[in-house]
């Protein structure tokens, strides 16, 4: 086998096996939160999709370094799933946006989903920057809950926004704000201190991340009444065409990222990189 295959081989089984010690993490967090991640939503298959996606976006970092970002997409999950299907109200999809900024901001959690947001915040504040930085990451936990909001209201009216408008919530997916914590815990000093900037840039992945998720899972969500973009009179042709540009725009994007810090970038276009080719052929999307 020539010297750069063999390299080639060592690097994916080495970040295969960093995968396999993350969803061991996973597992254990999915137990540990009991009725939050019942078997038949949160199985093997998808704690292995996600720990895949987050070890092929940052294989240079071990375990330790990913639990936060891991974590933080499987309570994203968490919360996604109660929004789609276990509230039935307006006012309880309010609540539950109450009371997890509340715990945010510190407060005491009274429920699962909470208990597991308050261990996430708990974790980041063992990162010294995190006082300085806590009221970006409450802010992009806020976009969060409030698009998932938007979307419940446009699912239970039958709404039907615009591709602009769709695109516009895509902080529904959360994809960001695993981003905002990931960085908050592992980056190095340029990526903090340019936080809100490099929101941007993940807020532009995010969006393409969202169609995809919605191309890959369309039958499933249409057979159980969630919103889809493919849904709402917006053919394929058309979700191509807008992903093909979001990802042209995005990686342009990225390389200015990358004369500052490398890794941030890489990690960003990773992310690109490995859920097209995931999603393409396993039809599981991570986000959306």
């Amino acid at each position: 086998m020539p010297d750069d295959e063999l390299a080639k081989a060592y690097e994916l089984g080495r970040t295969c096996a960093l995968a396999a010690e993350c969803h061991r993490d996973l597992r254990r967090c999915a137990q540990m939160y009991g009725a939050l991640f019942p078997p038949a939503a949160f199985g093997g298959e998808y704690l292995s999709a996600l720990t895949l996606s987050t070890a092929f976006s940052a294989p240079w970092a071990g375990a330790d370094r990913l639990k936060v970002a891991n974590r933080t997409a499987l309570w994203v999950s968490a919360v996604d799933r109660l929004v789609d299907h276990t509230v039935t109200t307006r006012e309880q999809v309010n609540r539950l946006t109450r009371e997890c900024l509340s715990v945010a901001d510190g407060a005491v959690p009274r429920s699962a989903v909470t208990r597991f947001l308050a261990d996430l915040r708990d974790e980041l504040a063992t990162v010294k920057e995190f006082p300085g930085l806590q009221g970006l990451w409450r802010d992009q936990l806020a976009r969060m809950l409030v698009g998932m909001a938007t979307a419940w209201v446009w699912r239970d009216t039958r709404a039907e926004p615009t591709l602009a408008r769709f695109l516009d919530n895509a902080d529904c997916c959360g994809s960001s704000f695993v981003d905002v914590s990931h960085w908050i815990y592992t980056a190095d000093t340029w990526a903090k201190a340019h936080l809100d900037e490099l929101r941007g840039v993940s807020a532009m992945v995010q969006r393409y991340l969202l169609l995809l998720g919605d191309v890959a899972s369309y039958r499933r969500d249409v057979s159980w009444g969630d919103l889809n973009v493919l849904a709402l009179g917006v053919s394929r042709a058309e979700v191509a065409e807008e992903m093909e540009r979001l990802a042209g725009e995005a990686d342009a994007v990225i390389e200015r990222v990358r004369e500052n810090s490398p890794r941030t970038a890489a990690y960003l276009r990773r992310q690109l990189g490995f859920s097209s080719g995931f999603t393409g052929i396993s039809g599981l999307g991570l986000y959306g």
